[in-house]
């Protein structure tokens, strides 16, 4: 699957849905796909995002949250998916682009690359609603499913590796700013 395609599908379908995005390439798809104010683009957060979704689904409901994070950065953090579940907010949606490896630092194997599947460890931490869609078709439908939805879902789609970029302004107190507004916390 296409990662920058499958964020086209997603975005074509937002109204006032929160976004947030990993590092890197999750963040630039999305910002070459729909960049919004209600975006938020983690920078310098490599295993955070997942958090950050979790703690603006809590404060935000009952808004839809979307987690775009990745596999290795889910990896870092993998203790975040038993908060999420226990927590189990109704309007998050966590999608997990998994290409097995760190690919802005060289491409190394991340451990979905040696057989871990994200998947079933958010089924064991007990997220009820998984799913694993093989292409951007699939995908779509899931996401379509989801946003009507009132569960928490995890979303684990397996993208080929591929580096896309995109322009975003450098300074992450504006970004935040952009981001705060967007939602309707800052009023500026």
């Amino acid at each position: 699957m296409n990662r920058l395609e499958a964020s086209r599908r997603l975005t074509k379908h937002l109204t006032d849905e929160i976004v947030v995005a990993n590092l890197g390439n999750a963040g630039w798809d999305l910002a070459k796909a729909c960049d919004r104010p209600q975006n938020y683009y983690g920078r310098g957060s490599m295993g955070m995002i997942s958090s950050i979704g979790l703690g603006l689904a809590l404060a935000q409901r009952p808004r839809k949250v979307i987690i775009l994070d990745g596999d290795g950065s889910l990896l870092m953090n993998l203790g975040s998916l038993t908060t999420i579940a226990s927590k189990a907010p109704n309007n998050l949606i966590h999608v997990v682009w998994d290409n097995e490896q760190y690919e802005l630092t060289g491409g190394q194997t991340t451990h979905t690359g040696r057989g871990v599947n994200l998947a079933q460890v958010a089924r064991g931490c007990g997220i009820g609603k998984v799913a694993e869609p093989s292409d951007e078709d699939a995908f779509e439908r899931v996401i379509l499913e989801a946003l009507r939805d009132r569960e928490l879902w995890f979303i684990l789609a397996k993208v080929s590796p591929e580096y896309t970029r995109a322009k975003l302004p450098v300074d992450s107190v504006l970004l935040k700013h952009i981001f705060m507004r967007g939602i309707g916390t800052l009023k500026w």
